[in-house]
């Protein structure tokens, strides 16, 4: 049986593919380093076609895009391909699009302001309509693609009727997500569109760096809101500024453009900043990045409460404007 075709085409908003598109040759070697700008245009170019876009529509009626590119051209580094419906299946089933790259540049996925890099990608995306796009799902995280020579015996799955393997290997730090300065590490991504949200599993470790030093921190996930354009750190959030500061609340709403972490804490885990032996509690905490300073919030009915290093501990009135 002859190798799926690398596809090259850009995705237009979903639009459904050919069930089964076979191989041709491979493309040529790449030209030696000296070659000229214009020899080296056609590569850029496929590069920037072995990609697609989600696009979802919230609530609000507004449209919001999700773009996944494999950043290389080499079949010696991965591969891309889209797997349309099989003969049994109805016509109107998913794409299934696989992203493979162990080149530097890994394979890219950009929600809101954050850019994703990891060595894997699948991607389902259901058909729409002419001229429009669709939604659907992506699972990320270490792994490899290749095409097979044949269909093996016996499956039944749509990648394998491609011929196309894929093994997932999620591991520690292997999912990279880049905000503005920030760095953010976890080791596998799922987005589904039921709900909108991209959830990256842990343990998460993130670095943003300053003119004192880094900013460090860590939580047991990430969670990135399609529709509502924000970063969130969940569970046993950490936060380690470069003065000794230790931050900590159950929820952390994460804005590196804004300079602003907002920490949202809950009954058994309230919000806290300590700073040289001083402790602030709230429900709410809003941390100031850039300048290392940290407001507390009340909520409706709540105290803020602190611990000072003479060992006096007591309420705080909430400041006016937080």
């Amino acid at each position: 049986m002859s190798r799926p075709l690398l596809l090259t085409l850009t995705l237009l908003l979903g639009a459904a593919l050919p069930a089964v598109t076979y191989a041709q040759e491979s493309p040529p070697a790449a030209p030696p380093a000296q070659e000229s700008q214009e020899d080296a245009a056609p590569a850029a170019a496929e590069a920037e076609t072995s990609s697609l876009e989600l696009v979802r529509r919230g609530a609000d009626g507004q449209e919001r895009r999700i773009r996944i590119v494999r950043t290389g051209t080499s079949d010696e580094t991965g591969i891309f391909t889209i797997c349309g419906p099989q003969e049994g299946e109805p016509e109107d089933a998913p794409n299934v699009a696989v992203f493979s790259e162990s080149g530097p540049g890994g394979v890219q996925i950009t929600i809101d302001q954050n850019v994703i890099q990891v060595p894997l990608a699948v991607v389902t995306q259901r058909p729409a309509a002419e001229g429009e796009g669709s939604d659907g799902r992506i699972e990320a995280s270490a792994g490899t693609a290749r095409f097979l020579d044949e269909v093996p015996e016996g499956k039944t799955d749509r990648l394998s009727r491609c011929a196309v393997e894929v093994v997932s290997q999620p591991a520690p730090g292997t999912v990279l997500v880049t905000q503005g300065r920030t760095e953010l590490k976890g080791q596998k991504l799922v987005y589904d569109e039921t709900d909108g949200v991209a959830r990256i599993d842990g343990p998460v470790t993130f670095t943003r760096p300053g003119d004192d030093g880094p900013l460090t921190g860590q939580s047991e996930r990430i969670e990135v809101e399609v529709d509502t354009e924000k970063t969130v750190l969940i569970g046993a959030v950490v936060l380690n500024s470069p003065d000794g500061r230790v931050s900590r609340a159950a929820r952390v709403e994460y804005d590196d453009r804004a300079n602003l972490a907002r920490l949202i804490g809950t009954a058994e885990q309230p919000a806290e900043s300590t700073l040289r032996g001083d402790v602030l509690r709230a429900g709410e905490l809003l941390y100031d990045l850039q300048r290392n300073e940290v407001v507390a919030r009340a909520p409706r009915g709540g105290t803020i409460t602190g611990e000072f290093q003479d060992g006096e501990e007591g309420e705080v009135a909430p400041p006016r404007t937080p």
